[in-house]
C-alpha cells in the first residue's frame, strides 16, 4: 500500500511538472509582417510577449504613433536581404504604462504613465506591449492623454536634433521650414519660437490656418506662390521635402547659415557656392530630450496635432494615410482604452 502511494505521489508530481513546463509563455496581439511588401502584407496576430532585458522596460502600450518611415521598413527600403527581420512589428512611437522593469532600471517603476522612440529590431510598437530602453523613454507629459503623446517622439526629436542639435538655432535667427503641417513641421515651428526664432513657414492652402494657429510669423502658400519671394536672408531652413524645394532653397540664405535635410543630403557644390553649411539627418532615440520636449508641452508652448486615429487592427489604413504625405499632424493608433 506504501508503494502504491508512493507511485501515486510521485506520479502527480511528475504531471504537475510537466505541465507548468509545457505551460505556454505570455501572449499579445500585434500587427506582424513575415515579408516585405505593400500594407497588405500587416497581419494581425498572436504573438509571444517581450520580456524586458536588464536595462529596458516593458510597457503596455496605449497608443502608437504612425510615421511615414514605418511603410518604407515595411516596403523593404532599409533591407530586403534581411530574412531574419521576420516576423517584423513596425512603430517606433509609443505611449502606454510600464508592466515591468529590468534589473537595472532606476528611473521608472511599474505603473508610471511613460512615452518613448523605440527600436523595431526588438519588436515595434503596433502592439498590445513594448519593450523600449530606459535611455529612450520620458515620463507622459501630465496635459496630454496617450493618443497625443504618442503622436510626439519621432516628429518632435527630429525637429529638435534637426533645428537644435545640428544647425543651433539661436533667438533671433529666422528659420524656413518646409512642410509646416505635418508631423516634424508643426513640432519644428513651435520648437523654433519656443527658442525665440522667428519663423517662415509653407504648406498647401487648406493648411494655412494650422500655419498660423501654431505661432509661423509667416506663411507660405506654396500653391500660389514661390517661397523664394517672401524668405530672404534665412538663417536655418528645415527641409521635409527635398528635391526642387531643397535646390530652391539655397539661394534663400544668409552667408554662413545651415540648411538641415530630413529626407536628402544637401548639395555641397549649392553650399560652397553660397557659402553657407548643411547637412543630412535620421532621428536618433534620445530620452532627455524627450522629457524636455515633454516639460515644453506641460508648459502650453507646445501643442500636438493628432488628425485621425485608427484601432490597431485598421494599421494597414493608417499607413495607407500617412503615404499620401498629406496628413495634417499625426495619425495615431489606438491599441488600449485611455486609463481612467
Amino acid at each position: 500500500m506504501k508503494t502504491l502511494r508512493l507511485l501515486l505521489a510521485v506520479s502527480a508530481t511528475m504531471f504537475v511538472g510537466t505541465l507548468f513546463a509545457q505551460s505556454p509563455k505570455p501572449t499579445m496581439k500585434a500587427i506582424v509582417a513575415h515579408e516585405y511588401g505593400g500594407p497588405e502584407v500587416l497581419k494581425y496576430e498572436d504573438v509571444p510577449r517581450p520580456e524586458p532585458k536588464e536595462n529596458q522596460i516593458l510597457l503596455r502600450v496605449i497608443a502608437a504613433g504612425v510615421n511615414p518611415v514605418d511603410a518604407m521598413i515595411r516596403s523593404g527600403m532599409f533591407g530586403k536581404s534581411a530574412k531574419d527581420a521576420f516576423p517584423l512589428t513596425p512603430g517606433a512611437d509609443i505611449a502606454g504604462i510600464v508592466e515591468k522593469v529590468g534589473s537595472k532600471v532606476t528611473k521608472f517603476k511599474a505603473g508610471d504613465p511613460v512615452f518613448a522612440y523605440v527600436s523595431v529590431e526588438g519588436g515595434g510598437g503596433y502592439a498590445d506591449y513594448a519593450l523600449a530602453a530606459e535611455r529612450d523613454a520620458a515620463a507622459k507629459p501630465k496635459s496630454l492623454t496617450y493618443v497625443e503623446a504618442a503622436a510626439v517622439p519621432i516628429v518632435a526629436l527630429t525637429a529638435w536634433q534637426a533645428l537644435i542639435d545640428t544647425a543651433k538655432m539661436g533667438a533671433g535667427q529666422t528659420v524656413l521650414i518646409h512642410g509646416g503641417s505635418g508631423g516634424v513641421g508643426s513640432f519644428a515651428i513651435q520648437i523654433a519660437k519656443a527658442r525665440g526664432a522667428k519663423v517662415i513657414a509653407t504648406a498647401s492652402t487648406a493648411n494655412q490656418d494650422l500655419l498660423k494657429e501654431l505661432g509661423a510669423d509667416v506663411v507660405v502658400d506654396y500653391t500660389k506662390q514661390k517661397f523664394e519671394d517672401v524668405a530672404k536672408d534665412v538663417d536655418v531652413v528645415l527641409d521635409s521635402v527635398g528635391k526642387d524645394t531643397l535646390a530652391r532653397s539655397y539661394g534663400v540664405m544668409k552667408k554662413g547659415g545651415f540648411i538641415v535635410s530630413i529626407v536628402a543630403d544637401p548639395n555641397q557644390t549649392q553650399l560652397d557656392k553660397y557659402a553657407i553649411r548643411g547637412a543630412g539627418i535620421s532621428v536618433e532615440p534620445n530620452g532627455d530630450e524627450l522629457a524636455q520636449i515633454g516639460r515644453l508641452i506641460d508648459e502650453k508652448r507646445i501643442k500636438v496635432i493628432v488628425s485621425q486615429t485608427f484601432p490597431l487592427t485598421e494599421a494597414a489604413k493608417a499607413q495607407e494615410q500617412v503615404a499620401t504625405h498629406h496628413t495634417r499632424g499625426k495619425i495615431v493608433l489606438k491599441v488600449a482604452d485611455e486609463p481612467k
